[in-house]
């Protein structure tokens, strides 16, 4: 794995750096950041790694007067969790168009009854129209490119590079 040790930082919009982990979950947050890709990688061991490309929220901007609406410091990231089972999702798309849309990523204590895996954090990603849980030793989150301020959620596709999953933070 690529430790994609960006130093990237953007001080405009508050980014510290270019590539978070688990250790900085209780910085973090994903509400409504937008998932465009979902890949699950198998490794040389024998669990696999979850992939996620999607436009991550660094920073709402509240509005001045005369404005009335929010704009959002929004970069693109590939969010990869390492070491993952138990994996079980749930979709549901009838009331809404095709939106992957995160309300929140919550880490879990483990109530496993097998000794190996106690340790092991339970990740629950809430969605708006779904609904993601798995265990996972822990995951790094690359943001590809320094925040851009926009007047919406998601980045134009053009501007964020199409969909990747590529791991390295900007510089």
């Amino acid at each position: 794995m690529d430790s994609g040790m960006g130093n990237g930082s953007h001080q405009e919009s508050g980014l510290s750096k270019s590539v978070w982990s688990d250790a900085d979950f209780e910085e973090m947050g994903w509400h409504d950041a937008t998932i465009h890709g979902l890949s699950v990688q198998p490794t040389e061991d024998v669990l696999p790694r979850l992939l996620l490309d999607l436009d991550y929220i660094v920073r709402w901007v509240h509005p001045i007067p005369p404005a009335t609406h929010f704009s959002f410091w929004v970069s693109p990231v590939t969010l990869v969790f390492e070491d993952v089972f138990d994996f079980e999702g749930d979709l549901d798309f009838k009331v809404r168009a095709l939106d992957l849309e995160i309300d929140g990523v919550h880490r879990l204590t483990s109530d496993d009854a097998r000794p190996n895996f106690a340790h092991v954090p339970l990740w629950h990603i809430e969605g708006h129209a779904f609904d993601l849980k798995f265990r996972a030793s822990g995951f790094r989150q690359y943001f590809r490119q320094a925040p851009k301020v926009v007047s919406g959620q998601v980045l134009p596709y053009a501007e964020r590079g199409g969909c990747a999953f590529t791991e390295l933070g900007f510089s």
